[in-house]
């Protein structure tokens, strides 16, 4: 009788453990940032992805014009860190989006300056040349082009360099 006693008190404290060790877990999991809604540029059979350089708290909170502001500058300045492509002008660039940037309107800027008007699709293809194409604000082989999340209030910036492949 004891021996069944002890086998259940120690089933009994393995399960404690273990209901323990889950709670603890999801605690920690919980004090996490969440990740951002990805953003992705595919060339041909190429593509890179990122999460948001800056994302408002999700409060329902818009970046301010100055924060907007700084981020593409400090993304134009830090351009070693961004996720980068090369892009043959010939080719088409496929941008896609998270549905949730989708769901509140995106629109794809060119050094800063929107190249296109807002959409709601998940999905977007320019021809390659308009990047390195001075009439468009491009300027040399390689250029900042970022998805802004949001019309008229901005929920994110996703920020790539795309480099000329010729």
């Amino acid at each position: 009788m004891t021996s069944l006693r002890s086998a259940s008190t120690a089933r009994r404290r393995r399960a404690v453990a273990a209901v323990g060790a889950v709670g603890a877990g999801l605690l920690v999991l919980s004090a996490c940032d969440k990740p951002t809604p990805i953003s992705t540029i595919t060339v041909g059979t190429s593509s890179v992805n990122s999460e948001a350089s800056c994302y408002a708290d999700g409060d329902g909170k818009a970046l301010t014009v100055a924060q907007v502001a700084e981020c593409l500058k400090k993304d134009i300045a830090k351009d070693a860190d961004l996720k980068s492509i090369k892009v043959d002008p010939d080719e088409s660039v496929r941008f896609g989006v998270d549905p949730k940037i989708a769901d509140k309107g995106w629109t794809i800027l060119l050094n800063g300056n929107p190249l296109t008007d807002s959409s709601k699709k998940t999905y977007r293809t320019i021809p390659g040349s308009v990047f390195f194409n001075a009439q468009y604000g491009a300027q040399g082989n390689s250029t900042l082009v970022s998805v802004k999340e949001g019309e008229g209030n901005v929920a994110g910036i996703w920020s790539f360099r795309l480099k000329k492949d010729s």
